[in-house]
């Protein structure tokens, strides 16, 4: 583990040399902070499942390599979270220079997941969780050309743990709320804490029903435009997914995409809401 910031630096430093001066913006990470926020994200009934099927994994992998240890990117298997988390910042940092290194104007980054926490009641919780899941990334971040976030919901906490959604609200396929301001929300927090613009690498929502999604595009981006109004540099936004994906332990059953897949053909078949996102990319406006 001692070595791994340092190979991972070296490994970005080569692929910079080849890649960077076709991008526009470059990621040292994806969602590094995931390692403390699976558990929260996972239904209980399913999490202590794939946490042991997760360790199964790793030690199969680890004795096929004849290495001591082996551990999945975002993975639910973690011996010693803390020595995870400070190499992983560890190679940002290394990861970071390297790359602009190789291009010295090439914007860098990392991406984190962020939900729009807030706070119900005096003792909530939701400060210690935004401590323990963002602030050292955004700590780190600070030295960074911008800040990647990734957002689909909110989370409202009590003194003791993550509210469901509301009765009557609108809801996603794991019965998460569809809240719009939830994207800006995040972003300000980002920005109030280490100060580099921000750009949208990820947004979206796991739905069957495309009109949910059609719906909840322009009033996610009408919420990060007020953002913007009030001064938030925000840079770019992609959202995902263009197609129906593979969602890691989900498998293909989520429905993040703007196109459904034919899995036998390939063919892509544009969903509704494609055509709301390509009209305000066109128009560049709301």
């Amino acid at each position: 583990q001692e070595q791994a910031p340092s190979l991972f630096a070296r490994f970005c430093g080569r692929a910079a040399k080849h890649l960077a001066s076709g991008i526009g913006y470059a990621l040292t990470l994806n969602e590094p902070n995931l390692i403390g926020m699976l558990p929260m994200l996972l239904p209980k009934d399913s999490g202590a499942r794939l946490l042991a099927e997760d360790k199964l994994m790793s030690q199969a992998v680890a004795k096929s390599m004849n290495v001591p240890l082996y551990l999945s990117g975002n993975g639910l298997f973690l011996p010693d979270a803390a020595v995870v988390q400070a190499n992983l910042i560890a190679g940002h940092k290394a990861a970071r220079e390297a790359m602009k290194a190789a291009r010295p104007d090439l914007p860098v980054g990392v991406s984190l997941a962020m939900n729009d926490d807030q706070a119900v009641g005096a003792a909530s919780m939701r400060d210690s969780i935004r401590a323990r899941l963002y602030d050292p990334w955004l700590e780190a971040a600070r030295a960074d050309d911008f800040i990647g976030v990734q957002n689909y919901w909110r989370a409202v906490w009590d003194a003791s743990h993550r509210l469901p959604a509301p009765p009557g609200v609108v809801t996603d396929e794991n019965g998460s709320e569809l809240y719009a301001p939830s994207l800006a929300n995040a972003a300000r927090y980002a920005h109030s804490k280490c100060g580099v613009p921000v750009v949208v690498t990820e947004h979206g929502c796991n739905v069957l029903d495309d009109a949910k999604r059609a719906k909840f595009i322009p009033a996610a981006l009408a919420e990060l435009r007020k953002a913007m109004d009030e001064g938030l540099p925000v840079r770019g936004y992609t959202h995902w997914s263009l197609i129906d994906n593979y969602e890691w332990f989900f498998g293909y059953k989520p429905r993040y995409g703007l196109h459904s897949l034919d899995r036998t053909t390939f063919a892509r078949t544009p969903k509704p809401s494609a055509a709301v996102l390509g009209d305000i990319a066109r128009r560049n406006s709301l």
